[in-house]
């Protein structure tokens, strides 16, 4: 299968154009590796902000507090900046596919030795409206929990909530808007139950955690009795957002 991408894609790092990098590696050279910056303590213990060093005691911060989340923490593998912003920018919005083994293995990194023992039971993505799928043609959501929920032999469930509403960009919205934006957008997708279960739900980008907030009501609603969140990046303070 790397012989046959090889020759429509060479191996070289799609990002630098330079180094080497394989189909396997998701086409990302180590130097641009090396350039992801990784999310490490301390950060929110309920949101997963990080905050400059020096804190030595779990805190929850402000952000928690304004939006009454309804999960019960949300990490992420990386910043959403530099290198891991382009790449999802270009395989979310640019359908650079050949970049999922490179973010599939961001998330499995950090995700999998943080959840493994953990009671979890379902995984579950952060759904597209329909029309919105239709026009990307996959869920970038999806396409990242369905590897993370093998790693750990948990069950994927991509249909259990729907997106019924076709929401503004959360890109410039400020931290109200952006819970004011979701706050309906998601609704059980049947009648399937989730009673006692412990869910982990997926998404790309985290930035408030509004958007995984709403889908988590929803699972609670549907009687799940946890629920966390695992993304890719986590958009922070000073840095530039998605486009």
């Amino acid at each position: 299968m790397e012989d046959l991408l090889g020759l429509a894609y060479p191996n070289r790092c799609q990002i630098c154009g330079e180094e080497a990098a394989s189909a396997w590696e998701g086409y990302v050279g180590l130097r641009c590796r090396r350039a992801v910056r990784p999310i490490r303590p301390p950060y929110c213990a309920r949101c997963g902000l990080p905050f400059p060093s020096g804190i030595t005691q779990e805190f929850t911060c402000a952000n928690c507090a304004d939006l009454g989340l309804a999960f019960e923490s949300a990490r992420a593998a990386a910043v959403a900046t530099g290198v891991t912003l382009e790449v999802i920018h270009r395989f979310k919005y640019g359908r650079a596919l050949w970049f999922e083994p490179f973010l599939s293995d961001l998330l499995l990194t950090a995700a999998v030795p943080a959840l493994e023992g953990g009671g979890w039971t379902h995984v579950v993505p952060v759904p597209l409206h329909a029309a919105r799928e239709r026009h990307r043609e996959f869920n970038q959501a999806g396409r990242l929990a369905r590897p993370l929920a093998g790693a750990l032999g948990l069950t994927f469930e991509p249909g259990l909530v729907r997106r019924v509403a076709p929401t503004l960009t959360q890109t410039h919205l400020s931290r109200t808007e952006r819970s004011r934006n979701v706050i309906r957008a998601f609704r059980p997708a049947g009648n399937r139950r989730l009673s006692g279960a412990s869910v982990v739900v997926v998404d790309d980008v985290l930035t408030t955690g509004a958007t995984a907030s709403a889908v988590a009501r929803v699972l609670r609603r549907l009687g799940a009795r946890r629920v966390c969140v695992w993304s890719v990046a986590r958009a922070i303070r000073n840095e530039p957002p998605l486009a």
